[in-house]
């Protein structure tokens, strides 16, 4: 298999010199390309925290974070910005929109960052609108879409720079049901048919109902991962 995030005793402490607080403590984690895996727990198990800690919003406090064999924790910032935009895709629960542009020129400044040609950027985000069934709303703002449309543009925008994996957090928080059983279709379209790795950090049974791998943190500790052989007892 083809280990693309591999996470080894990383941990996030909050105020270390007064009252700490672990966020995330110890945990070790590996995913293979082309999971479809849900990180679950309760509100303060550090589902988001590791979530952000993989996709370098955050740095641990301890530990190493590589990805597709590069140790990100060993990047300088100006490296690590480089390395996101170009491996990493996020989908976020507020969906991240940029309110002037229209949809297709939120999928497309990812690839504008990248300096993608014209041509290139002009047919991939036109794919990718349509693979998410929104060619018809190339041309609208996001205030003139729903709430479950704007998250199908955050996904193409996640899927225009070619990302190793796909982070998710909490995507179908805000989404009635309708809009929330598409949108898994469509990720688990993207997943089945082209190969992308998915890791979700959710509350939502409709999203752990449909993982194929589910890691409960507890206390930022991994408690149970259906991926292992053996559930873990810390």
């Amino acid at each position: 298999m083809d280990t693309v995030i591999d996470i080894h005793n990383v941990s996030k402490i909050y105020n270390p010199d007064t009252l700490p607080v672990a966020a995330v403590n110890n945990v070790h984690l590996h995913l293979e390309r082309g999971e479809f895996a849900a990180l679950v727990g309760p509100s303060g198990s550090g589902k988001t925290t590791l979530l952000n800690i993989i996709g370098g919003l955050d740095d641990p406090t301890e530990g190493e974070v590589i990805i597709n064999g590069t140790s990100i924790t060993k990047l300088s910032p100006n490296r690590l910005i480089d390395f996101r935009l170009h491996n990493i895709g996020f989908v976020f629960q507020a969906y991240n929109l940029i309110p002037v542009l229209t949809a297709r020129e939120n999928v497309e400044f990812i690839m504008l960052l990248q300096h993608k040609p014209k041509s290139e950027r002009d047919s991939r985000v036109r794919a990718l609108l349509e693979s998410v069934g929104l060619s018809d709303k190339m041309d609208v703002r996001p205030a003139q879409l729903s709430g479950g449309q704007q998250q199908r543009v955050a996904v193409a925008r996640a899927l225009a720079s070619k990302p190793q994996f796909i982070l998710a957090d909490e995507p179908t928080a805000n989404l009635d049901s309708k809009s929330a059983s598409t949108l898994l279709d469509i990720m688990e379209k993207l997943n089945r048919e082209e190969h992308m790795t998915f890791l979700f950090s959710t509350h939502d049974q409709r999203v752990i109902d449909r993982a194929r791998r589910v890691i409960t943190l507890v206390d930022g500790r991994v408690a149970k991962d259906t991926g292992l052989a053996t559930n873990l007892d810390h």
